[in-house]
């Protein structure tokens, strides 16, 4: 009778165990990103963005740098939920149009991969899934490493264009500043070196470096790289609305590589925050280690590149999942 008695208590206790995630869930509104989340309710949803991406990444191969931009962009902002997205209307200030998305372009082909999911699912597939998967897919396109990414984000109802600046560093911050926001996110400083290498396939408007060249030459910089970007950027007062422009990496521009640190290396950075990371002994011993080693920098990049697509999403019965990626779906 005491061993049936046991074996009773035993049982329940492991089912009280095992439902416990679901009971917090239920009462919390709240769940967990999840490999192939949508296996059930949209099988093909993966496959439909990464068809997409090749698609769009044939005709305008540009697409694959903005999936990359867009992901840091929407979610260090707050959360990985399509914030980003948000065009400004009835009370909402887009973030996109904060100075610190000068630059950022191919957002309405983020309308494009929504209309196939539609087609096929509609209301399912969240915009910042999108987001996510369409960077992880995007790298590859980019011949960078694949990212094994969980899904189940839900969409803002809200922007943040208010507060961008305040999450976002700029070009000219200090290293110490970009390392601190992006720990705050829980990426470390080994991540963080590996996620500025995305501007291997980056480029920058003369607006953003010119400071680095007139009325000198940044002491820090390789005088024939200066000669390069003087003949790029001709006036100290480039218009904003022109298309002037140099890429970080001229060797391979569009592929993800560990030039970016090569360049670095050889006093080629673009960007003062480039430049910064050869010069600080918190961050220059992994310049050095990514620049001599590409498979360990694709490592720390695909590392890096999860944690900050998990950043504080919404899931459960937060947020909603937007029909249209440019508006809540109330508007």
């Amino acid at each position: 009778m005491a061993s049936s008695n046991i074996r009773t208590h035993f049982c329940s206790s492991t089912l009280i165990f095992l439902l416990l995630p679901l009971l917090l869930q239920f009462y919390s509104g709240k769940s967990e990103l999840q490999f192939n989340y949508y296996a059930q309710s949209c099988p093909r949803a993966e496959e439909i963005i990464k068809e997409q991406v090749i698609k769009l990444y044939n005709k305008h191969g540009n697409t694959a740098v903005s999936w990359v931009r867009n992901l840091f962009h929407d979610c260090i902002v707050k959360s990985c939920d399509a914030s980003l997205l948000l065009e400004t209307v009835n009370g909402i200030e887009s973030e996109k149009a904060s100075q610190r998305s000068f630059g950022m372009r191919n957002f309405k082909y983020v309308n494009t991969i929504k209309a196939a999911l539609e087609s096929e699912c509609p209301v399912t597939v969240s915009c910042a899934d999108i987001v996510a998967l369409s960077a992880r897919d995007g790298i590859v396109m980019l011949g960078g490493p694949r990212v094994e990414m969980k899904t189940g984000r839900r969409d803002s109802t809200e922007s943040y264009g208010a507060v961008v600046e305040d999450f976002i560093p700029n070009h000219n911050d200090s290293i110490s500043l970009v390392l601190s926001r992006f720990q705050s996110i829980g990426v470390d400083v080994e991540g963080t070196v590996a996620l500025l290498g995305s501007h291997s396939v980056g480029r920058v408007h003369c607006v953003n470096l010119v400071h680095r060249i007139y009325p000198t030459v940044d002491p820090t910089m390789d005088p024939d790289y200066a000669e390069y970007l003087k003949g790029r950027c001709p006036t100290p007062d480039p218009d904003p609305q022109a298309v002037l422009y140099a890429r970080n990496d001229r060797e391979t521009p569009m592929i993800l590589d560990n030039y970016y640190y090569k360049n670095l290396l050889g006093h080629k950075g673009l960007l003062m925050v480039d430049q910064q990371l050869t010069s600080d002994p918190l961050t220059s011993p992994y310049v050095e280690k990514m620049a001599a080693d590409n498979g360990y920098f694709h490592d720390q990049f695909s590392r890096a590149v999860v944690v900050l697509s998990e950043n504080n999403p919404l899931t459960g019965d937060q947020g909603e999942i937007r029909k249209d990626c440019r508006y809540v779906n109330s508007n």
